[in-house]
């Protein structure tokens, strides 16, 4: 199986996964409020919805996505403007708008370059980006809804490009770049290790991937979490670590005292 074939299959299982989600809800349970400030459950369906067309739009038509109004500024507005759409009207928009940027990354080797709003990315890394967004927002609609959302081998995915947006997470902080290397040790869900890093850097993070990765998506505050910070570059990045595109994250309070 090449990378292409492998990442696709991981999307196309993590948006099932999402969807089974979806599935059961009541209309009044789209507008359960999520961890998301100021988002319910349609909001988080919507934001990946619109970002999927956009994605497809990149992929397929680049003057056309060029020429298209930013998105990354404005995504509390996006929402706002789904607000009108039934819960059936958004899952729909949801399903086609996945199924066309599936079919448009299926279309592209791993280093072909996709532009986005900010730098152009390679295939690879856009699919991974969307994995990740897609098992992020999930995170957040589980949440709401008060139910456990079993990690999968998928989160290595999340980890690794957790783990190469370190130097992003300070950048887009306004911060310098750090020089100090940093390496991470992750239990993955089925007990088997995953690294990624130098194994000479003196400072570690360590713990539960999928702590790892609520940390990088800002959907668990450092402290909730099991994670083993070792060395000042470890905890500094941790602090801020953000996977995702866009301004600086705010993050989640602490839960625990």
């Amino acid at each position: 199986m090449n990378l292409m074939d492998e990442l696709l299959g991981d999307l196309r299982a993590e948006t099932a996964s999402f969807e089974a989600l979806l599935q059961p809800l009541r209309d009044e349970d789209w507008e359960l409020a999520t961890p998301a400030e100021g988002w319910a459950v349609r909001d988080q369906v919507s934001h990946l919805a619109w970002f999927d067309d956009a994605a497809a739009r990149a992929v397929t038509d680049p003057e056309g996505f060029h020429a298209s109004p930013a998105g990354l500024s404005s995504v509390d507005d996006l929402v706002v403007q789904a607000r009108g759409m039934s819960p059936a009207e958004l899952r729909d928009w949801f399903r086609a708008a996945r199924g066309r940027s599936i079919d448009a990354f299926a279309a592209l080797g791993p280093r072909d370059r996709v532009p986005w709003f900010g730098p152009a990315m390679s295939a690879a890394s856009f699919v991974t980006a969307r994995l990740m967004e897609t098992w992020a927002h999930g995170q957040d609609v589980a949440d709401a809804l008060g139910v456990v959302k079993e990690p999968t081998s998928r989160l290595r995915h999340v980890a690794m490009i957790g783990f190469r947006a370190r130097p992003y997470s300070f950048a887009v902080r306004g911060l310098p770049e750090p020089t100090e290397p940093v390496r991470a040790e992750l239990t993955m869900p089925d007990g088997s290790m995953w690294s990624a890093g130098p194994p000479e850097a003196a400072a570690v993070v360590r713990g539960p991937m999928l702590d790892f990765c609520l940390v990088v998506t800002q959907r668990v505050h450092l402290s909730d979490t099991a994670l083993e910070l070792e060395g000042e570059p470890a905890r500094a990045w941790m602090k801020i670590a953000q996977a995702f595109a866009g301004p600086p994250g705010k993050g989640r309070a602490p839960r625990s005292g």
